[in-house]
């Protein structure tokens, strides 16, 4: 199990839980977080045994963004890294989820700030829970700066155009509240509970067939920009093997025999 000093992995059963780990920071983002945060994703594709990813943070802040004094040139942490960066130009951008979806669920728990970067690597994530003094924002603009991580063009796909501009153009922070009545998230719960709660959904999602999880994930995101005659043609051809898959079989035995399946992703 991979992991960095500022990003650390661990399982909760068939979830695998990637953790922000620079608190003294509010978890800003910082060469090795980014290292890490690749591996993690690479960690839960490759693993047969993860059907969920939860991402959260340490400390009370899920993600303040860019390290702002590394952008400055005052150097940044874990030097010993820049040979990864060198060998692959795109790892931070794949860290971030602006280059690579996982082809697990990813949950997003936020407790704190998500700020800038962190806004933006939670339009990454699939499901999305907060604590209700939760912090959401792109403040770029008004550091002179540019949201690069996609928020120019997801954040408008997500969530109505009219909010997506007010929250880019302001640069102003967002509530939990308000964040959950324009839809960029899903559940706001007590402070402190959001990766409890996430645990709870990755839990519901790890009982499912994992071949149809896979492939409805993949279905969503492939067709949202089709048109509905193109898109109901790409569902059905990802969506009908499905159903001569082993979980297939294995669920109707278990619905008919009154008993929880167990699949085996074949």
């Amino acid at each position: 199990m991979g992991g960095t000093e500022h990003l650390t992995v661990r399982r909760e059963g068939a979830t695998l839980v990637l953790t922000l780990n620079r608190p003294e920071a509010k978890n800003a983002l910082s060469l090795p977080m980014l290292v890490g945060l690749h591996d993690g994703w690479a960690e839960a594709d490759e693993d047969e045994e993860v059907r969920s990813i939860v991402l959260t943070g340490a400390g009370g802040a899920f993600c303040a963004g860019m390290d702002l004094k590394a952008l400055a040139g005052k150097g940044m942490e874990g030097q010993q890294y820049r040979d990864r960066l060198k060998a692959d130009p795109d790892l931070h951008w794949k860290a971030m989820l602006r280059h690579h979806r996982p082809r697990k669920p990813v949950i997003a728990a936020v407790e704190g700030y998500c700020v800038a970067g962190g806004t933006e690597i939670l339009q990454g994530t699939d499901i999305r829970v907060a604590g209700e003094s939760a912090t959401f924002g792109l403040f770029e603009v008004k550091r002179g700066l540019f949201p690069i991580g996609g928020s120019t063009v997801r954040l408008q796909r997500q969530i109505p155009r009219t909010h997506a501009l007010e929250m880019l153009l302001t640069g102003r922070p967002y509530s939990a509240c308000e964040a959950a009545g324009i839809g960029l998230i899903g559940h706001v719960v007590p402070d402190g509970t959001a990766l409890t709660k996430a645990l709870e959904i990755a839990e519901q999602i790890n009982a499912c067939g994992p071949l149809a999880v896979e492939a409805v994930k993949a279905s969503v995101y492939e067709t949202a920009e089709m048109t509905e005659a193109d898109g109901l043609a790409a569902e059905l051809k990802r969506g009908w093997p499905i159903f001569d898959t082993d979980d297939a079989k294995e669920g109707a035995r278990a619905f008919a025999e009154k008993r929880p399946p167990v699949y085996k992703r074949a």
